[in-house]
């Protein structure tokens, strides 16, 4: 078993300052791949941007917390029609309230469909903060997916080992939750990969770390996913403090990370290869 990677970004869309640093690390770096937020303040900007690379690979990013939505239901958001932060209390509604099932199916359909008018062809499709994890926000992710044309969904599944660390309480809960969500793929007859980074480093993949990690990628499929960004603005800085989003694009625009992959000899793909 070979060992190949999806080198990805995720909030195509959220601000401008992401968007150029998308378009950088597709032109000069080793990023292929990019989630879109159809509702964010810059997705006209990213739609546009994404015509000029028909080399970049375009997914959905759906968000059903902390960010706009398209139907501004008043079951699933607040008078703005952003999402809450809270993913506990959206994940009780989401499971236990009739009515917040049927707008959140209504708003996840809703954004394939603005994704569908941009003219990209749709490459994947994932969850903003991994919110298809809950088994209700991945079912209504798949099952209008598949009626879009998906051909693959993101298991955000970490593995401790690469880390050189040993699995904890937190690694194997996530594996538990991993677990219903490919059996929820599977039966789709949709694809995903076998091992996902990026969440202990979240916002911290860093040139040095990534060019270490790299030679120590799991056989299989591996989706290697970055936040990057030119700078911070006002939202970002208060979504994500702490957050190095230069140092991200920063990675995929290293030589050593480069390197490290050509090194490891880890061919780099994108969903539809696998």
């Amino acid at each position: 078993m070979t060992r190949r990677a999806i080198v990805s970004a995720d909030d195509f869309g959220l601000s401008i300052e992401v968007n150029e640093a998308i378009e950088q690390a597709h032109k000069e770096g080793i990023l292929s791949t990019a989630s879109l937020m159809v509702a964010g303040d810059a997705a006209a900007d990213a739609v546009r941007r994404a015509k000029t690379m028909p080399n970049l690979r375009v997914g959905l990013h759906a968000v059903t917390i902390e960010g706009l939505s398209v139907l501004r239901d008043p079951d699933i958001t607040d008078t703005t029609g952003w999402f809450g932060r809270d993913q506990l209390a959206l994940g009780i509604g989401y499971f236990f309230s009739p009515a917040q099932r049927r707008a959140l199916r209504r708003e996840i359909e809703a954004q394939y469909r603005l994704f569908a008018k941009t003219g990209l062809q749709l490459d994947h499709a994932n969850a903003h903060k991994h919110m298809h994890l809950h088994p209700t926000v991945g079912r209504f992710l798949i099952e209008s997916g598949v009626e879009h044309g998906v051909p693959a969904i993101r298991t955000p599944m970490e593995p401790a080992a690469p880390f050189g660390e040993a699995e904890k309480t937190a690694d194997r809960a996530l594996r538990y939750w991993t677990q219903l969500l490919r059996s929820q793929i599977r039966h789709a007859g949709l694809k995903t990969n076998d091992s996902c980074f990026g969440l202990r480093w979240s916002g911290k993949m860093t040139p040095e770390r990534v060019a270490k990690l790299i030679p120590s990628l799991p056989k299989g499929v591996s989706e290697v996913y970055f936040h990057p960004a030119t700078a911070q603005n006002e939202q970002m800085a208060y979504f994500m403090p702490g957050y190095d989003q230069a140092g991200e694009l920063a990675a995929l625009l290293s030589a050593d990370v480069k390197n490290a992959f050509n090194d490891a000899g880890i061919q780099q793909i994108g969903w539809r290869d696998i």
